[in-house]
């Protein structure tokens, strides 16, 4: 019979790879996406700023997929986890943490550089 550290370590793992997956569905969705708007401003010549729309909607994708990823990470840990584990997810947390930073801010830039032409996009604010 299992214990019941093991069940939660079972269940945990489970919920981990929902997020991941949740996290990798969104990153892709994201990609699809902006693909598909950089195909359109190539075949019809949209506004000019239709690449930085692009850029922007991939950007933000990538910033909420992250965000889950970090989710799944954090939850990895959260069961008796090694001096190692531990490490690791402050390794990973800390890069993804100043990605997220950067794209946020890049995002917010350059969503105000266009000013609200693209009501699609969430507004970013620090």
């Amino acid at each position: 019979m299992e214990s019941a550290q093991e069940w939660v370590r079972e269940a945990i793992d489970w919920i981990v790879l929902i997020i991941e997956s949740a996290g990798a569905l969104i990153i892709a969705v994201g990609a699809v996406l902006a693909f598909i708007m950089v195909i359109r401003a190539f075949r019809h010549a949209l506004r000019p700023d239709a690449f930085t729309l692009a850029r922007l909607t991939l950007g933000s994708y990538l910033v909420l997929g992250l965000e889950f990823q970090l989710a799944a990470d954090v939850l990895k840990t959260a069961v008796a986890p090694s001096f190692t584990e531990i490490g690791q997810l402050a390794a990973i947390a800390g890069i993804r943490t100043v990605l997220n930073y950067f794209l946020e801010k890049e995002i917010a830039k350059e969503k105000a550089e266009l000013g609200d032409s693209m009501p699609g996009l969430p507004t970013i604010r620090h």
